[in-house]
C-alpha cells in the first residue's frame, strides 16, 4: 500500500484472490467504515444488499464483468456518504483508474482511510 501521505494504489487492494482480469475487469472498493446505510446502492444494483440488522450495505461480489459494471457505476454515483462523494469505488483493473465516482476527475482512488 502507499504511505499515508500519498494516494492509495488501487492495484494494492484485494488482488490476492482475484479472478483473472480478462473475466472480471472491474473491482469494487468499499469504504464500509464510512457507510451511512442509506441503501441507495441496493436500489440501483442487485450486487448490493442492505442489512437491516447492521444498517450497513455490502456487495455480494467485489469483482465484476462488463455486464455488471453499469449497475456498479450507478451504485457508486448515487451513494450519499462522505457528503455525496460516496464510499463505493469502481476501479478498472486494466488501467488501475477509478471510473466511479471519480470526484477529482483524474482517475485516482478517492478513498478516505
Amino acid at each position: 500500500m502507499a504511505d499515508q501521505d500519498g494516494p492509495i494504489d488501487p492495484s494494492d487492494v484485494g488482488e490476492t484472490d482475484a479472478p483473472p482480469v480478462e473475466d472480471k475487469p472491474y473491482k469494487i472498493i468499499f469504504e464500509a467504515n464510512k457507510c451511512i446505510g442509506a441503501g441507495k446502492c441496493a436500489e440501483v444494483s442487485d450486487n448490493w444488499e442492505l442489512s437491516l440488522d447492521t444498517g450497513i450495505a455490502a456487495p455480494k461480489a467485489y469483482f465484476v464483468g462488463e455486464e455488471q459494471v453499469d449497475d456498479e457505476i450507478r451504485a457508486a454515483e448515487v451513494c450519499p456518504a462522505k457528503k455525496d462523494r460516496g464510499v463505493i469505488h469502481v476501479v478498472d483493473r486494466r488501467t488501475n483508474e477509478e471510473i466511479a465516482p471519480d470526484p477529482e476527475g483524474d482517475g485516482t482512488l478517492s478513498v478516505d482511510w
